[in-house]
This record gives structure tokens, sequence and C-alpha cells, in this order.
């Protein structure tokens, strides 16, 4: 499966391709949409970024790891807007962990696309505390 149009252009529908493998809670249809070299820039972490990860590999156990944590995590777009190489992704985020507990917050994606593939994700949520 090609996850790229001819043109290697960001759409909206290779961004609604990209949320259907991560609704999958399938790393390999997840790992699909990522350059080799990807970085990965966590929400949470002790620098200005959160916590990089780099390389498709370490991309691979970070995603690996939330799925296994899991029974099932969605993301529902609320606003998903294109500018440039760039696409900024509002998502309504659940998950119902393996202890039976629930999660439930509000993200943002700012992904950075080279060649139809993603070279920069920087996600964003809410810190729930209680």
């Amino acid at each position: 499966m090609s996850n790229s149009n001819n043109t290697g252009q960001l759409t909206l529908a290779l961004l609604d391709a990209m949320t259907e493998a991560w609704n999958s809670n399938n790393v390999d249809a997840v790992m699909a949409f990522f350059h080799d070299d990807a970085i990965f820039d966590h929400g949470a972490g002790p620098d200005v970024h959160g916590k990089r990860f780099k390389g498709k590999d370490e991309l691979r156990k970070v995603i690996k790891g939330l799925f296994d944590r899991v029974e099932n995590v969605h993301w529902e777009p609320l606003d998903i807007r294109i500018a440039g190489n760039k696409a900024y992704c509002e998502y309504h985020r659940t998950a119902k962990l393996k202890t039976g507990q629930a999660e439930e917050f509000l993200s943002v994606d700012v992904l950075t696309f080279r060649d139809g593939l993603v070279e920069h994700k920087d996600t964003y949520f809410k810190n729930r505390t209680a």
C-alpha cells in the first residue's frame, strides 16, 4: 500500500488514511506513514520540545508501547488544516487501558511531511489532573 499520492502532496485523504491507521491500533499500519529518519516530539518530557524520539525504530517502540498498554485507543478528528507541507490536526482521544481505566483528552498534532510521509510529528495534549 502506498500512502502518498502520485505528486507526494499532502491531502485530506492522506490524513484520513493516517488517522484510520492509528485507529486500527496496528503499529505496522502506522509506521507506513513515517520516513525512516522521522522525529516524534512527545507532549511530555524534560526538554522544551517534550521528549524526542528519532528514527523509525525508536518511533516503532513508542507506538507499540502505547498499543500494548491499551485495549483500544481512538482519535476522533475535530479539525484538520493543511498549510504547505504541514498539517494541524485537532483530536479528541479516548482510550481504554488494559487495567480497565479510561483516558480522555484533547490533543493537537503538528505534522511536517516530505514526499507524502511524516518527517516530524509534534504532539500537544491536555494534561488532565483530576
